[in-house]
């Protein structure tokens, strides 16, 4: 099984009221959640784990996890509020104005990490949940207790705009989990932000020299490429009309993952000694799969016969 790990939220998007009024509507959301409802649709066998509220938003929350197949028996309740996003989509690509004060998320602490079975292989962590404390050391610590004898990933989704004022503190973090996982997923933006300029290949090269095994990185339009100590692999990315691009980056972590999970690959032996064509599968199906989460509006990403 794949737990997912981090934040869970309300976003709020923009739509046109029946009065024709500029209006606000809640979706669940969170770049981690998607990625657990992306690899719940896609089936794999997908567990979660954040705080999420006992309140209103957070029954929406829990719903949609279950909906999509997840597991939330390792989620950690509270009556803290829901963190809510609202939305601005500007030519497609989304900001977000966020309200996290005092949340079921963010407050989350290391007594209330889970116990986890054997039959957790891989722990996925990223998102703004890995900005702020008490929660992002929770899960800093989390990934440090079990990155021994599990696989961990990471996709750091950065947003300068939102770790503005605590930058080095985010960025000695980042590198820590990503020197301790042995897979990191980055967008070129983020590998430009993480590394400085520099060739895409070159850059990734220098991430795993810090530690972990296979780094994904995903160009936008262009594609998705995997590169290892010996590898470098890279897929076009489907070709669709996009309606937005929220969660395509999660969706493609998700089918990744699933893709090595099909393949037996997620284990902390085998994800050193992956193969051309397990790499192939796994950025096909993450580009194939994020494809149809920019074709439709908001991150809804697919089920598998929809691919």
């Amino acid at each position: 099984m794949i737990l997912s790990c981090g934040e869970a939220l309300i976003d709020m998007l923009p739509r046109m009221s029946t009065e024709g009024e500029p209006a606000f509507a809640p979706y669940a959301g969170g770049a981690v959640f998607n990625t657990a409802i992306a690899l719940g649709r896609l089936g794999a066998p997908s567990a979660f784990f954040s705080g999420i509220s006992t309140d209103m938003l957070g029954e929406i929350l829990a719903d949609t996890l279950q909906a999509s197949k997840v597991d939330t028996q390792y989620c950690a309740r509270s009556g803290r509020p829901t963190t809510v996003a609202f939305v601005k989509l500007v030519n497609g690509q989304a900001t977000y104005a966020f309200y996290d004060e005092n949340t079921a998320g963010l407050m989350l602490t290391q007594d209330q990490l889970p116990v986890l079975p054997a039959s957790i292989s891989t722990l996925f962590f990223g998102g703004i949940s890995l900005v702020n404390d008490p929660a992002a050391s929770t899960y800093a610590a989390l990934q440090a207790r079990e990155a021994a004898i599990r696989v961990t990933m990471i996709d750091p989704n950065i947003r300068p705009g939102f770790i503005a004022g605590k930058e080095a503190q985010y960025r000695a973090r980042i590198k820590g989990m990503i020197a301790t996982a042995d897979i990191v997923k980055l967008s070129d933006e983020d590998l430009h932000w993480l590394m400085g300029e520099g060739d895409v290949s070159a850059l990734a090269g220098q991430i795993l020299a810090k530690g972990p095994k296979l780094v994904f990185i995903t160009e936008g339009a262009e594609g998705a490429r995997a590169i290892t100590a010996t590898q470098n692999r890279f897929v076009a990315a489907t070709k669709v009309t996009v309606a937005d691009t929220v969660g395509a980056g999660d969706t493609f972590n998700a089918g990744a993952l699933c893709a090595l999970h099909q393949a037996g690959a997620l284990t902390k032996a085998r994800i050193a000694s992956v193969t051309d064509a397990e790499l192939d599968a796994a950025l096909t199906l993450g580009t194939k799969a994020a494809a149809v989460t920019v074709s439709r509006p908001g991150a809804n990403p697919p089920w598998a016969h929809e691919l």
